[in-house]
């Protein structure tokens, strides 16, 4: 057997040091990919020794000027959506450019498995609202809302935003808004109730409001499926006009669409958009400076075999006419392995702050990651 030479600097052999090379540039490809003028990461936030997860949360600026972020970190070993995890927060003093590099505890695990899911909200009142979910069982999960006055030092005893039902709701992460009427409003999916044997993939959607701050809540009317698509996920944007937007995760290839014209009552039966997508959440918000809609999300409707299915890449995309139509669409993240998705949205100045579950499929750390980018509105916008 022939023995294969050592390369003169590194000490490996040939074949060893072409694969450290190829792996080299691969990460730098991947990193340049990732990072460039007008787009950077930020923060990495990597699970560790009794850390298996650092899931998805939400931003919220305080009136020192600082960002801070909330997110799920999670304890022990496992990585499931049902194990132990509290909220932690980060925060940064320049727009988002650096953060801190410790946790400080905002919510305890209170649920039976964990609390997660966080919306953070600044209401018109001046106070803060915390939304999450505390999950006790797979048919019992319901969103929570704390409030703060003292610009998220203390936080009042939590409040259950849902009480007309029992059941698993999900509430995912960085959805809730406040309306210019003031009314808040929410969209949720409900998949089992403690009558159901099995958990329902499909869930049913509901919109729960409240016109008195976060103090009690009522529920609005389920949203209609008539192509009887998986639905799942949904979030809610206001639109110019006073209508609610209300777009949805579903198995059809494309986000589906509902509307309401009395703020959250009532909604138009879901039907499918033009927005391509994989089974996985998209987020809508609108930008400060220009007042177009942002959309984030996985344009992936599964004409590349390679990726169908995947979610990825990650894209942004504006659109000016309300979400009838998106343009300017650019890409976050592209590796053909990664894994985006649970985004949230944060406008610093004429930056956007993006933070993401950023997983690596093949190490199935697909939601174990998050990542925090901050975007140039004009890299965003292509000027």
């Amino acid at each position: 057997m022939k023995k294969e030479k050592k390369h003169p600097f590194t000490g490996f052999s040939l074949g060893a040091a072409c694969l450290l090379c190829m792996l080299f540039f691969g990460l730098a490809g991947n990193l340049l990919a990732q990072t460039g003028p007008g787009k950077e990461t930020v923060l990495t936030l990597n699970p560790g020794q009794d850390n298996p997860r650092n899931s998805e949360g939400d931003f919220l600026t305080l009136k020192d000027g600082r960002v801070m972020f909330v997110y799920s970190h999670y304890t022990g070993t496992s990585s499931s959506d049902h194990a132990s995890a509290f909220l932690a927060a980060r925060y940064s003093a320049d727009g988002g450019k650096t953060w801190t590099n410790s946790d400080r505890v905002i919510v305890e695990k209170e649920g039976t498995m964990n609390v997660m899911s966080v919306s953070l909200l600044r209401l018109k009142n001046g106070k803060i609202a915390l939304f999450y979910l505390k999950k006790n069982s797979t048919s019992d999960c319901i969103p929570m809302v704390r409030f703060s006055s003292d610009e998220a030092k203390t936080w009042t005893d939590p409040i259950a935003c849902i009480t007309d039902k029992k059941g698993y709701f999900v509430l995912n992460n960085s959805r809730v808004i406040q309306l210019k009427s003031g009314r808040i409003l929410l969209a949720v999916a409900l998949h089992q109730t403690p009558e159901q044997a099995k958990w329902s993939n499909s869930g049913t959607l509901w919109s729960y409001y409240s016109d008195d701050n976060g103090k009690t809540w009522k529920p609005g009317q389920q949203v209609a499926n008539p192509d009887g698509v998986v639905t799942q996920e949904p979030g809610v944007v206001e639109l110019k006009n006073g209508n609610v937007l209300m777009f949805i995760r579903t198995d059809a290839g494309v986000q589906y669409l509902s509307y309401s014209k009395n703020k959250g009552q009532s909604w138009s039966p879901a039907q499918p958009s033009t927005i391509k997508s994989p089974v996985s959440p998209a987020s809508i918000k609108r930008i400060p400076l220009t007042g177009d809609l942002i959309l984030v999300w996985n344009n992936n409707g599964g004409d590349n075999p390679l990726i169908k299915g995947k979610r990825t890449p990650l894209n942004v995309a504006i659109s000016k006419d309300e979400g009838k139509t998106w343009q300017n669409i650019k890409t976050v993240e592209d590796d053909p392995n990664g894994w985006y998705c649970y985004i949230a949205i944060c406008f610093s100045g004429k930056h956007v702050l993006l933070s993401y579950c950023s997983g690596v499929q093949p190490r199935f750390s697909h939601l174990t990651v998050t990542d925090i980018k901050r975007l140039s509105l004009d890299w965003v916008y292509g000027k």
